[in-house]
């Protein structure tokens, strides 16, 4: 699966002082003979791993606009039908330093491939089987997916 921190319960507690940053991301669905597959990006060869697309909320923008352009940078995805306001999981950062609370959203595309804009980073777009979430999330990310899987499986009916 690639690298990612070690689970333990230190990345769930918030520390005193840290700032907290406000994000939001998405769960993308897309169906293929009857196989669900979920959005995930890789972030870069130096923390290799599969994640949801989320990413800091700009000035202006609405949480779920925030959602629909971060998905558009990092994964490319740009054809999104929004499902459902999935709510908020809370972590410290990769470097530990930040408090992030990340709202997520529940959309469904048709779209296969995608073309990361990001400027900065040089994400790629993986679709991974929805029935293996278990083991490729942070916690957080793997709990959000549990939490609302009958929603997912029946998004494609809605």
């Amino acid at each position: 699966m690639g690298l990612l921190p070690p689970e333990d319960e230190s990345w769930y507690q918030q520390q005193p002082g840290l700032k907290t940053s406000i994000s939001a991301g998405g769960v993308v669905i897309r169906q293929q003979n009857e196989q669900m597959y979920i959005a995930v990006v890789q972030e870069n060869q130096n923390r290799p791993g599969y994640v949801l697309p989320k990413g800091r909320i700009e000035p202006g923008e609405t949480i779920e606009q925030a959602a629909r352009r971060e998905i558009e940078e990092e994964a490319g995805l740009n054809d999104l039908h929004k499902v459902a306001e999935l709510g908020s999981k809370e972590r410290l950062s990769y470097s530990k330093t930040m408090w992030k609370k990340t709202h997520y959203f529940l959309f469904t595309t048709n779209q296969i491939e995608g073309t990361p804009t990001d400027l900065y980073k040089p994400y790629k777009l993986f679709w991974l089987p929805l029935n293996e979430f278990q083991s490729w999330f942070w916690p957080e990310q793997r709990e959000l997916i549990a939490d609302h899987l009958d929603l997912i499986r029946q998004s494609f009916n809605q």
